[in-house]
């Protein structure tokens, strides 16, 4: 008997029972399509935040008030409000004899509050920083200017919108040089930023920025910092000047042993490591949790083989009656169960793909950078769990089949 024969007599018995083959197969093809569709949104996902982080720049440090495990964010990254980190601090991680090679550095303070202008107002997030924030994050003025080092030293109320604010509040009206009210603070607007997007976690365009020592002074009544963010010479000097921050950081708030330490450096490298580590296990859960829609069609294949084995007896026994071995007809029934599940991975395959392009392209026009990812090693991945389903919930059918007595098959009515 030739290989071709099998699956000729598959496909002609799948005809021969359309709906009820038809509705095997749908819940392979749901099943194969959830994980082609969950592996491309989840590694598309992984690239846009991913690609965010990037934007910032990859020879940045950043330093966060609170110890933390290598493994893990310190309390302050989970919304703790941790004291320890001081503009000193960021004063003294910018001078050359402590951390040579750093080039420029910011501090962060966050706060939220409503925000009026001629009858609007709306919630929105402040944040103080200093007048290298612009150097520091690569960031661009569409309009006005942002703020000076001596601005920032004098408590000036100044602010820098981000370009969506603008949009809420102006409309399409100048901002610059308008009057708003933060809080019960009146702040002038000097510049307006261009549109970014979401970057590390954070969104410029939906926040304002004013002077470090205006939004820790006037606006929160703190002297902390809840951030800073060093910007280093070369990639090739991050791990040094880490070193050297964390020196200059135990000396001045005095400890002694880095169990001890009251905050936590990380760079951008160790930021996409860990980033990649749990947008992966994420993304492998959710593909977990989607492969159990291919049991459900995998007992509908057996459920289906069964009806076809107790169907067909009576052929099964002309068969043996002509000479066909057990191992003839096991082939055979295993070979239908198989052709099932293959026409249902390469239809949720096509499917999958589709779904994951649409999803794509409408992300796109949203205004993300969202990447096509449909990889072969998901493709090889459907196929094969597609023949391994197949095979193992049609193993039990086909081992029935072959194992009917002849004389009884032939008997059967």
């Amino acid at each position: 008997m030739r290989f071709s024969d099998p699956v000729k007599i598959a496909l002609n018995n799948l005809r021969a029972a359309k709906f009820r083959s038809f509705l095997t197969i749908l819940g392979i093809v749901i099943g194969i399509a959830s994980v082609i569709i969950i592996i491309a949104i989840g590694s598309s996902a992984q690239e846009l935040i991913l690609d965010q982080v990037r934007g910032v720049g990859s020879n940045l440090v950043g330093i966060l008030p609170g110890a933390s495990e290598e493994s893990g964010p310190p309390a302050s990254a989970l919304g703790v409000v941790i004291t320890t980190l001081k503009y000193d601090d960021l004063k003294a991680l910018l001078q050359k004899n402590n951390v040579p090679d750093v080039m420029d550095g910011a501090g962060y303070i966050s706060g939220n509050d409503t925000v009026q202008f001629e009858g609007k107002d709306k919630n929105y997030t402040f944040r103080g920083t200093t007048a290298s924030y612009i150097s520091v994050e690569n960031a661009e003025i569409e309009s006005g200017r942002f703020f000076t080092k001596e601005e920032e030293a004098s408590l000036a109320r100044l602010a820098v919108l981000g370009s969506e604010v603008v949009a809420d509040l102006f409309g399409d009206g100048d901002a610059i040089g308008k009057k708003i009210k933060i809080g019960d603070q009146s702040f002038e607007v000097i510049g307006i930023f261009k549109e970014r997007g979401s970057t590390a976690f954070s969104n410029q365009d939906t926040a304002i920025f004013m002077p470090i020592f205006t939004a820790q002074k006037i606006m929160l009544g703190v002297d902390y910092l809840n951030f800073i963010r060093l910007k280093v010479d070369s990639e090739q000097n991050i791990d040094r000047a880490k070193a050297d921050a964390i020196a200059t950081l135990r000396d001045r708030h005095d400890i002694k042993r880095p169990e001890d330490d009251d905050f936590s450096v990380r760079d951008q490298k160790a930021g996409l490591d860990a980033i990649t580590k749990v947008t992966g296990a994420i993304k492998y859960f959710l593909v977990a949790i989607a492969a159990v829609s291919l049991l459900v069609g995998g007992v509908g294949i057996m459920n289906t083989m069964l009806i076809s084995v107790n169907q067909r007896i009576q052929e099964v026994g002309l068969r043996k009656a002509l000479g066909a071995k057990n191992s003839t007809i096991r082939l055979q029934f295993l070979m239908e169960s198989v052709v099932i599940t293959l026409i249902g991975g390469i239809a949720g395959i096509a499917g999958g793909v589709f779904v994951s392009l649409i999803a794509a392209l409408v992300i796109q026009k949203l205004g993300y950078h969202w990447p096509f990812i449909v990889t072969i090693s998901s493709i090889v991945l459907a196929v094969f769990i597609s023949a391994i389903i197949g095979i193992f919930f049609g193993l039990y059918p086909a081992r029935k089949a072959a194992r009917l007595n002849i004389t009884e098959a032939l008997r059967y009515e």
